[in-house]
């Protein structure tokens, strides 16, 4: 690509003018700002030194150097220590001529021998996935995709936890409150039947709670004595002695929960290699405290608990196991990590995890590397901020929460109601307007929530997301379908777009040589995402893009251009800029239609 052959020039011209052995890691070249003239600016301040010379001396004799040893580089200006450089139209036309049909355009051409795997979703077994599960879920999906486009060996995995007290709160309301209600029975999803009853354990253990400080206990004592909680405590203890009603019961109630959850992953068009389940990994992870044990890396306290020692690395003492014998979060993620480790010897571990988790992942390289794991180091927590409303955060014990299931009912919705009244689906058959409906919503949920930088916070406005205007899903894939309707009127008069470059530089002006410099970007950009783990930079380049296009399209004819030349150039670079459109949507898991 131009900037990096470009850097590669800019470093020889430099090394030689100044005796100096850089690489282009080392220089600070980028994109002009608009309000300046060229295309890439060097900033010449690091080399004033050895060049003894002014920053606007230097610029000028490195530019000078460049215009003579580099035939794309037309000109350049100095604005003091930075140097703009103005890459030739020729250049830019080469360029198109070489890329515009490409089909996986932006996608590394090599694949990498590098393996990374990603871990997302992580659900519990007690309750439905909601609002919180949907960021993760298409935050997981989309970094695995741009590390794909990037030749990763990407592997997408998702840890169930299936298995605790939490999912013992559940199992004991139902037998306590249930009467044998069934999916079947309820006409409920299998998840939202089973977090009804979350919901009504901690319901229920409130009363409990009151009525015990009514009688005189305080409410810390109360909380630790409720019948309830004791219960549930009692029924994990049996869970993990095989308790064989107790393993009936728990088997059944999770097949519920597995059939419901399979059905909002494929609504959300998210998918996984492999899916492990904790109650499968927790005694691995037990196994591993042994042998810190063993080896005197950890340590047992009076009560028979066992800890981990880190003050020594500016932490605290970490619980590895309970004086019961009873594993932690903690305990199955050491077991799962040397699960994933021994299977796919990744040279990455991503988890996708939000950023209340920092330091239980901070922890969890940490006993790792205590415990001999080298490859520890290879951990890396994707700590995303958490998704509000307008009215407030979510609490899944008091059956606060958006359950994921129904804001995706909302959003599809939401569509049909926006799309008949802009009348956008008069020439649409019903099951074709169904599936728009579908793809709009997802379009508007997915983007809304990608465009933002996966460390922030972010408040989630339905309403606000499914727009036609603005910086959204919906124009995105308008802006695609508006191409593709170019591009159909274009066959049904016989016009093709060119197998191969056919035009001169007379078809460039500024619209298109701007359209062009930012295709020309997109590798660029998902190589800096997949970097970054960052779906964000991909949504707003396309964004940009589209903005681009319809600007272009605003201004200049394209099937009513009189001049044959022109109006082939301008239908093969609306081809291209479609391509590149669909390309990073694709990243993004959103699905961009012909026709809107």
């Amino acid at each position: 690509m131009i900037d990096k052959i470009l850097a590669d020039q800019v470093v020889a011209t430099v090394n030689e003018l100044y005796n100096l052995s850089l690489s282009a890691s080392d220089l600070s070249l980028s994109k002009t700002r608009k309000e300046f003239e060229g295309d890439y600016t060097l900033v010449v301040f690091p080399f004033v030194k050895a060049a003894r010379k002014s920053p606007e001396q230097c610029a000028t004799e490195i530019g000078q150097a460049l215009v003579a040893r580099t035939p794309f580089v037309e000109s350049f200006n100095v604005i003091k220590g930075f140097l703009n450089i103005v890459v030739s139209s020729t250049e830019w036309l080469n360029f198109f001529g070489q890329k515009f049909n490409a089909s996986a355009f932006g996608y590394a051409e090599t694949k990498s021998d590098e393996t990374i795997v990603v871990e997302y979703s992580s659900p519990n077994t007690n309750k439905p996935l909601h609002l919180g599960h949907v960021r993760n879920n298409l935050l997981g999906f989309s970094v695995s995709e741009i590390l794909k486009a990037n030749g990763k060996n990407v592997v997408m995995v998702n840890l169930v936890n299936d298995r605790g007290i939490h999912i013992c709160k559940s199992m004991l309301a139902w037998v306590k409150f249930g009467e044998g209600e069934t999916p079947e029975s309820s006409g409920l999803k299998g998840d939202h039947l089973v977090g009804k009853y979350y919901v009504a354990f901690d319901k229920h253990y409130k009363a409990e709670i009151v009525g015990l400080v009514e009688s005189g206990m305080k409410k810390e004592d109360a909380e630790k004595n409720a019948p309830l909680i004791l219960e549930a405590q009692e029924m994990l203890r049996k869970w993990e002695q095989g308790d064989d009603a107790t393993i009936q019961l728990w088997k059944m109630m999770n097949s519920w929960v597995y059939k419901g959850f399979d059905e909002t992953y494929q609504r959300m068009g998210v998918s996984f290699d492999k899916i492990y389940h904790e109650s499968e990994t927790y005694l691995l992870g037990k196994d591993l405290v042994q042998k810190g044990l063993d080896a005197g890396v950890l340590f047992r306290k009076e009560d028979g608990s066992v800890w981990c020692d880190l003050t020594g690395d500016g932490l605290d003492e970490k619980l590895l196991l309970r004086a019961d014998g009873t594993s932690v979060y903690m305990t199955q993620d050491l077991g799962t990590a040397m699960l994933r480790f021994d299977e796919y010897k990744p040279n990455k571990m991503v988890y996708v995890v939000g950023n209340e988790q920092d330091y239980h992942f901070n922890v969890l390289r940490l006993v790792l590397k205590k415990l001999g794991a080298s490859w520890a180091e290879g951990i890396y927590h994707l700590s995303y901020g958490m998704v509000e409303l307008p009215q407030g955060k979510m609490k899944s014990r008091e059956g606060t929460v958006v359950d994921a299931d129904d804001l995706i009912d909302g959003m599809i919705q939401t569509a049909r109601e926006m799309t008949e009244q802009l009348g956008k689906l008069d020439d649409f058959g019903s099951e074709e307007a169904k599936r728009l409906h579908y793809n709009i919503a997802m379009g508007a949920l997915k983007y809304f929530i990608l465009k933002v930088d996966p460390k922030k916070t972010m408040m989630f406005n339905p309403a606000e997301s499914i727009d036609f205007n603005g910086n959204t899903g919906p124009f995105i894939q308008y802006t695609h379908a508006r191409i593709c309707s170019v591009m159909r009127k274009a066959t049904e008069r016989g016009i093709k777009v060119s197998s191969e470059l056919t035009y001169g530089m007379e078809m460039l002006g500024e619209k298109e040589k701007s359209l062009v410099k930012l295709l020309h970007d997109f590798p660029a950009v998902v190589q800096e995402a997949g970097n970054n783990l960052s779906p964000a930079l991909v949504a707003n380049y396309i964004f940009d893009l589209a903005k681009e296009y319809n600007q272009f399209y605003h201004d200049h004819h394209i099937m009513r251009e009189e001049n044959e030349a022109i109006r082939q150039f301008r239908l093969d670079l609306s081809f291209f800029t479609a391509t590149v459109i669909r390309n990073g949507m694709k990243l993004l898991g959103i699905e961009v239609p012909e026709k809107m």
